[in-house]
């Protein structure tokens, strides 16, 4: 399966949620020939009018891609997408290329890797951090494992959707830093909803400390995004905590199985389960400050 080196590839994309249509666009944006599929078809509307093509199916999708792109809520939706009746994976040619940009376990990407390698399809699991505004902005920073050609292969797709990519390792690599990285934030946003609490108990206003904060070591780029939700209260989803309570349970699963203590990360997920048992919508993970403020 060769493509002239003047030619873009065929990309085909699974998955338009929050994070699938903006990098969807982007792609449309670079020039590359689109196929894209969703499960409720309605949200690829605005992709089919930037020029996109609606595939009828996953397999269908698959069919005509150089690249493969999916990027999906859980492990469940990818197993269901590439497995299920009309299955991508089978629609997939001899040396293609599958990367993944959701967030699963790495044994997951590891049978997914072994899978794809028996129909002679090179698999990178790639799964991306940024949030919805780096992916509207092209900004997005992916989680490489796999084998370091193919990486190299795919890079200019990848850079029409995100500014750096890290190889970091066999197939497994990139999901296992992508967990380490979510659960890094949920505990950072999470301190800061337990200290914004304990500041407004004793009646000074969050925004001193966020302003304090932000002048100080303590400084985080997430905190700069999520402070300004904390202090209005407003969980308009970028980070559903749905997805995060489940990444948080990926890391733990994972720990689990390579005899690793991970203490703050326990307690952490037991108040976004809290939170996301309360909620009756859709709300970014900064609502775990509900917690404490209901």
């Amino acid at each position: 399966m060769t493509t002239p080196a003047s030619a873009k590839p065929n990309v085909s994309l699974i998955g338009l949620g929050l994070m699938g249509r903006p990098m969807g666009l982007n792609l449309l944006r670079a020039g590359f020939p689109l196929t894209v599929w969703n499960r409720t078809p309605e949200r690829a509307a605005s992709l089919v009018a930037a020029g996109a093509h609606l595939a009828a199916s996953p397999r269908e999708a698959a069919e005509s891609a150089r690249v493969l792109l999916t990027t999906v809520s859980d492990p469940p939706a990818l197993e269901s997408v590439l497995y299920g009746p009309q299955g991508a994976l089978a629609g997939l040619a001899r040396g293609a290329i599958y990367a993944d940009s959701s967030t699963v376990s790495p044994a997951l990407a590891r049978r997914i890797s072994a899978d794809c390698a028996a129909r002679g399809v090179r698999f990178l699991d790639a799964p991306v951090t940024g949030g919805t505004w780096g992916a509207e902005k092209g900004e997005l920073l992916f989680l490489v494992g796999g084998e370091a050609a193919t990486l190299t292969e795919i890079e200019p797709v990848l850079a029409a959707m995100g500014k750096k990519w890290f190889h970091l390792g066999p197939n497994g690599a990139g999901q296992t830093i992508k967990l380490a990285m979510n659960m890094i934030l949920a505990l950072q946003v999470g301190a800061l909803a337990e200290a914004l609490a304990l500041v407004t108990a004793a009646d000074i206003p969050g925004e001193k400390l966020v302003g304090v904060l932000q002048s100080s070591m303590a400084r985080a780029p997430v905190l700069d995004v999520k402070a300004p939700m904390l202090l209005k209260g407003d969980y308009t989803p970028s980070f559903p905590l749905r997805l995060m309570h489940k990444d948080l349970g990926l890391a733990l699963d994972l720990a689990n199985q390579l005899g690793v203590a991970l203490p703050a990360t326990a307690a952490s997920r037991e108040i976004y389960n809290h939170v996301k048992g309360s909620a009756k919508e859709d709300l970014d993970y900064a609502a775990v400050m509900k917690f404490w403020k209901p």
